[in-house]
């Protein structure tokens, strides 16, 4: 039988469950996602850091869950890079969307997307929630940021696309996101729902153009972003739930033939509103076929039978489920599910383009001319840890740290660990150790400016003159606001080890500096990465 006439045997409720995508929670399959495939015959899996311990048990874990269901699976994961990433061990993590943005480095990119693809093919993860397409203008915003690629739409454009041209090409569909953009928000739609509240011109001329440029490029599919789009939908409710946004603007206007995923419908934007339930039914009369629901066993069945019951009453023809589920076959037959070669990996030449992208990132953004640092007397690094465990800033404990990495490059080394927002205790620390008369104090900040305890602490820091204050941002560049007037200061946009590597090469002067800063931070204007 081939794989069209398995899709023409199906029933209304297999055609539906192709509709979901649902998460679960454990390392190996669990009885409650064996049921949503068994029962509902669901279209795909989602995996996040509660499923994941390395490449080796993530592989035998895609094939336990591929063996269960009776047709392919979908298998998917936030691996953006930098910050956003799920899987550590045993892939190459390339750097984060802005770190790219610095680079400004096309080709790169899609090597990055590419090698990563690949990587993930080869264990069983056939679909990546990425690029952010989102143009990132909001120095508030607390859910993008450095998860785009910056302020510039062309640049967004750009390397957004060369990205889903490396993921096809690793073996793997690109997800952008988040449409129609979520890059102007002050709000974050995991917990509220946020509002864009620009004019059509402004919104064409910024936060579609990415997604416009994608488009004609080809991508295969979109994500919803839980945000309100007065310009486009008067009535106040989201995009995701959106018929004039989802089906007027991104299929009629733009012509999207693609598959269109919303963004998790656990998320409070939605769940604390309208339900999860409810709010399955009308992305679907909106338009979404793909329906993530990531996290509880009884909201994904209350989903499922309520897309069901709108059937059966009418209220969705059911030619909208077999439009939907049509396309979510499609994909699959087109992106091999059905049997294809898995692309080639190559992680030397992965682990490559990690360090020449990592090495083209780093943006001196202040107080170049006083780079770079001597290596004479004692250097004090203050580490600053993410504690703080969301989808978007994980509790990661980096090893390899600054401090490690000055240290090879023939510092002599004091580090302080402190958390995101320190105690008392441990800003007692940093002043202690900072009055030890070290010749040089480096301040790695990690989203200062929504931690009052670090903006204390630097401004103390940054007004001293018994050592030399030398700032590097480890996520959002704008921590630089909280404090313009130190007088050095870098942005990295993530903390991983290559990054850090890179990083010690630039203070030391063993690295030239490359990056174009690719977002305006107070009075440091954007700068542009073309020649």
């Amino acid at each position: 039988m081939t794989a069209n006439q398995g899709f023409e045997r199906m029933g209304l409720k297999e055609k539906i469950g192709q509709l979901f995508m649902c998460g679960f929670d454990g390392l190996e399959p669990t009885a409650d996602i064996v049921s949503l495939i068994k029962d509902y015959g669901i279209g795909g899996v989602i995996y996040f850091r509660r499923n994941v311990k390395d490449a080796a048990q993530v592989d035998s874990l895609s094939a336990k869950l591929q063996e269960v269901s009776a047709e392919p699976l979908f298998i998917a994961i936030d691996q953006e890079g930098g910050m956003v990433v799920r899987l550590e061990e045993g892939v190459t993590v390339m750097p984060g969307a802005m770190a790219q943005g610095a680079a400004g480095n096309a080709d790169l990119s899609r090597e990055a997307a590419r090698w990563s693809g690949a990587e993930l093919r080869d264990i069983g993860i056939n679909m990546n929630f990425a690029p952010c397409l989102d143009v990132n203008n909001n120095p508030l915003n607390p859910v993008i940021g450095v998860r785009s690629y910056g302020e510039d739409p062309a640049r967004v454009a750009k390397l957004g696309t060369a990205a889903i041209d490396g993921y096809r090409k690793g073996g793997v569909v690109a997800v952008a996101k988040h449409f129609p953009g979520h890059g102007d928000t002050a709000a974050d739609s995991h917990h509220e729902l946020p509002s864009v509240p620009h004019a059509i011109d402004r919104l064409n001329e910024v936060e579609l153009l990415p997604f416009r440029h994608a488009i004609e490029q080809g991508v295969d599919a979109i994500m919803t972003a839980h945000v309100v789009f007065p310009a486009f939908e008067p009535t106040g409710i989201p995009a995701t739930l959106s018929e004039r946004i989802l089906t007027g603007l991104l299929r009629d206007q733009l012509g999207f033939k693609g598959v269109i995923v919303t963004d998790c419908l656990e998320m409070n934007a939605i769940a604390e509103t309208i339900g999860v339930a409810r709010g399955a039914v009308e992305a679907i009369k909106a338009g979404a076929d793909f329906i993530l629901v990531s996290h509880r066993l009884d909201r994904q069945t209350a989903a499922l039978e309520a897309v069901m019951e709108a059937v059966m009453t009418g209220e969705i023809p059911e030619s909208r489920i077999d439009e939907a589920a049509r396309r979510i076959w499609q994909l699959k037959q087109t992106s091999g599910l059905f049997g294809s070669e898995a692309p080639v990996t190559n992680r030397d030449r992965a682990e490559e383009v990690q360090r020449l992208l990592c090495e083209q990132a780093v943006t001196v953004v202040k107080g170049g001319n006083q780079l770079p640092l001597t290596k004479e007397g004692m250097t004090l690094v203050v580490w600053t840890e993410a504690r703080v465990g969301t989808e978007v800033i994980e509790v990661i404990s980096q090893e390899w740290t600054l401090g490690a990495a000055l240290a090879q490059a023939g510092f002599r080394i004091e580090e302080l660990r402190i958390g995101i927002d320190p105690s008392a205790e441990e800003a007692a620390q940093v002043r202690a150790a900072a009055a030890a008369g070290n010749a040089t104090l480096v301040f790695a900040s990690y989203d200062a400016g929504f931690s009052s305890g670090q903006t204390e602490l630097i401004r103390e820091l940054a007004s001293s003159d018994s050592f030399k204050f030398v700032w590097v941002s480890m996520r959002t560049p704008y921590d630089l606001l909280v404090a313009p007037e130190a007088p050095i200061y870098l942005c990295t946009y993530e903390n991983k080890p290559a990054m850090m590597t890179a990083l010690a090469g630039i203070l030391s002067g063993d690295l030239p500096v490359q990056a174009k800063q690719p977002v305006t931070i107070g009075a440091y204007a954007r700068e542009s990465t073309e020649e």
